[in-house]
């Protein structure tokens, strides 16, 4: 027996979308676990530039990374829309620091195309795409392709030694 699809039965991808300077980022809904407004930090010596230090969120130790710097871009002062995305990267939770959240929204997967080949690399692993609505082009995240496992290890290691 063959079971006929619906034809508006697309997928869709739920984002959160995010800014960084005058780009526009998401990464899957499903990854984040809450927002919260920018906090003090407490530097922790030997981590990676890119990660500004560590916040205790309820009792809990979560690395904050920058993703301006992460991104190699210039760095930014913090503002009154500063946000920290706690995501799970790769079973790890990881508070992602933006300049602002913007929304959550449905982005029909037919909508996004691969990254340009210019951007192909090692170093853009994390890419998922680009999303295209109303004129707005969205880049899309791999949120568990942020950090390398080398990177991984060094920051939960350094962690674990703090």
């Amino acid at each position: 027996m063959e079971i006929k699809k619906d034809v508006d039965s697309k997928e869709v991808l739920q984002l959160v979308t995010f800014r960084l300077g005058s780009e526009e980022f998401s990464m899957d809904i499903l990854k984040v676990q809450e927002i919260i407004r920018h906090m003090d930090l407490t530097r922790v010596p030997r981590t990676p530039d890119f990660v500004d230090g560590v916040i205790n969120l309820r009792g809990r130790v979560i690395p904050v990374i920058d993703l301006r710097k992460r991104f190699g871009m210039s760095a930014d002062e913090k503002t009154n829309e500063t946000r920290i995305i706690v995501a799970d990267v790769d079973n790890s939770i990881v508070g992602l620091k933006v300049d602002a959240v913007s929304e959550v929204l449905r982005l029909p997967a037919d909508t996004v195309e691969p990254p340009p080949l210019l951007v192909k690399g090692a170093e853009s692993d994390y890419i998922k795409g680009v999303g295209k609505l109303e004129g707005r082009l969205i880049i899309l995240l791999d949120i568990g392709k942020i950090l390398s496992k080398t990177e991984k290890d060094v920051l939960v290691g350094t962690l674990n030694a703090a």
